[in-house]
């Protein structure tokens, strides 16, 4: 089996970030979470993915503290609950970019509402719709 690289010693965040959730099964039991998922088995039929797998991913998501192991199954933690924006916008990103037109797909809808989420933005301290070419990374040190 070939060896996982780990990037939890990165000064990146995002290196850091992917390391905790970033493989597909990781992000869509977090998915499936959202979506009211908390059995193993609930999971299991949701994804289609082999046992040992989803026992594998679902301790490192406990193991994270991402997912709590509670009574009737697992729950998300606050951290967990976190990754909110990071579902939406690949979510999102995958309605504007991964469908044929006309293709079907399922939509993200506001309970209250029925409607679709205005589309994610990033904002400046004070308020600018910021770009890309807007942004810079400096090291915290």
């Amino acid at each position: 089996m070939v060896k996982r690289t780990r990037f939890d010693e990165e000064s990146c965040p995002v290196a850091r970030s992917v390391d905790a959730v970033g493989d597909w099964w990781s992000l869509l039991i977090v998915r499936d979470a959202f979506d009211g998922s908390r059995r193993f088995g609930e999971f299991q039929r949701s994804l289609g993915v082999a046992k040992n797998i989803l026992s594998a991913r679902l301790r490192a998501l406990v193991e994270n503290g991402i997912l709590e192991q509670v009574p009737s199954g697992y729950e998300l933690t606050a951290k967990g609950e976190a990754l909110f924006p990071v579902i939406v916008a690949l979510r999102q990103w995958g309605e504007a970019f991964a469908f044929a037109p006309g293709e079907p797909h399922s939509q993200l809808l506001d309970r209250r509402d029925q409607r679709p989420l205005k589309p994610l933005e990033v904002h400046a301290a004070d308020g600018r719709l910021l770009a890309p070419a807007d942004t810079e990374v400096h090291k915290v040190t």
